[in-house]
């Protein structure tokens, strides 16, 4: 008996969960619309060679925009490479190596 009711329970929660998860997924797109578009100021390439990421930019604006490659490293503490400042239409690069762990997971960029 005991067993029962609290599979019976359990299965009322698992009901009440999915519901909500659909209302959740039914209310995304609304608020996705309602949010404005962001707008990335750098292009950039990202590269690596398994412990080194590197971050390849460029400008796109008529102000000056600084960035540092942000490195995810596996069994290893993540890195970040040097801040460069660029002027507007330049292009730099920065990197930052995993010197440990299994190597580089992911490589972005930081704009500051």
């Amino acid at each position: 008996m005991k067993i029962r009711n609290r599979v019976a329970t359990g299965a009322v929660a698992s009901v009440l969960m999915l519901g909500s998860a659909a209302a959740l997924t039914a209310a995304a797109p609304a608020s996705a619309a309602a949010r404005p578009q962001i707008k990335n100021d750098l292009t950039c390439t990202t590269t690596t060679d398994g412990r080194r990421g590197t971050a390849d930019c460029t400008n796109n604006t008529n102000r000056t925009i600084g960035f540092r490659v942000t490195v995810v490293c596996g069994w290893w503490p993540d890195q970040t490479g040097p801040w460069r400042t660029l002027n507007p239409g330049a292009r730099d690069h920065s990197e930052a190596t995993c010197d440990g762990g299994t190597g580089v997971g992911s490589v972005n960029w930081e704009e500051g």
